[in-house]
């Protein structure tokens, strides 16, 4: 039975500062499913499969540093824990998806109510800034080339900004999170694109199971740096996926030539 206690904890993120939703953008609205041929998540966008940016980022990453924890760990304890983060992490995102939405909304699981103070801290401390949403677990997805889902697209500091939440077991570094940047940097590209918009920011919001909060920005020069990076990547994972024949649809130079004229 619930105490005086439980039931404030309950509607403490409802009595936390909503934001205001603004209809700027209207946003399209894929389909998530699982290939059967590779098993990867991909987008459908009007009958089109797309492969997911964290598809992209996970197949041409450095896995030396994965292979050494796993080894040092044992298979079976890296299991568990990768098992107990992404629990965590989905049940984060998901008091901080109702809280954006405004819908009420609890888990009182052991992991439930070990991600809600977590969901709190950044909402009391990430969220701050923003003063409107345009959309919260916006697919996005560049025409024949990657699709993803973001977790906030908003005004934060009075930039359009890409915002995306991680759980962490540890504080961070900047150098051990590049892909984070890459990620953020995608949504970007595929943003400006398909909706003609001037994305200026990426933020990436951070919390530790106890409470440790860490944000890292992206902007102007290092954003368009990381947008490079990425399709790279993308480049190295077609050619990682296809053979020549397979990829003569598929001309990312020609992508890249176009790209920096976008930006010129």
């Amino acid at each position: 039975m619930m105490d005086e206690k439980d039931i404030e904890e309950f509607h403490n993120l409802d009595k936390l500062k909503k934001m205001k939703k603004s209809n700027k953008y209207n946003y399209l609205q894929g389909k998530q499913i699982t290939d059967e041929e590779s098993g990867s998540r991909v987008y459908d966008f009007n009958g089109s499969r797309l492969p997911s940016v964290t598809t992209i980022l996970g197949k041409t990453k450095n896995q030396q540093f994965l292979k050494d924890w796993k080894a040092k760990v044992g298979e079976a304890e890296a299991e568990r824990i990768k098992n107990l983060s992404s629990k965590r992490g989905t049940s984060m995102h998901k008091f901080l998806e109702s809280h954006i939405q405004g819908i009420g909304y609890d888990d009182l699981t052991g992991i439930g109510q070990a991600a809600k103070p977590m969901a709190q801290k950044i909402i009391e401390v990430g969220l701050t800034p923003i003063s409107e949403y345009y959309g919260s677990e916006v697919m996005l997805h560049y025409p024949g080339l990657y699709a993803g889902s973001t977790d906030l697209v908003c005004m934060h500091n009075d930039m359009e900004t890409v915002v995306d939440f991680k759980q962490s077991n540890r504080p961070k570094r900047e150098e051990w999170i590049e892909d984070y940047f890459l990620q953020i940097a995608a949504y970007a590209m595929a943003h400006d694109y398909v909706y003609k918009s001037k994305i200026k920011q990426g933020v990436i919001m951070i919390c530790t199971p106890d409470l440790y909060y860490q944000e890292f920005k992206v902007q102007d020069a290092d954003l368009k740096k990381y947008k490079h990076e990425f399709l790279k990547r993308l480049d190295m994972y077609h050619e990682l996926q296809f053979d020549e024949k397979e990829r003569v649809d598929f001309d990312v130079q020609a992508f890249k030539e176009q790209f920096e004229k976008r930006q010129k």
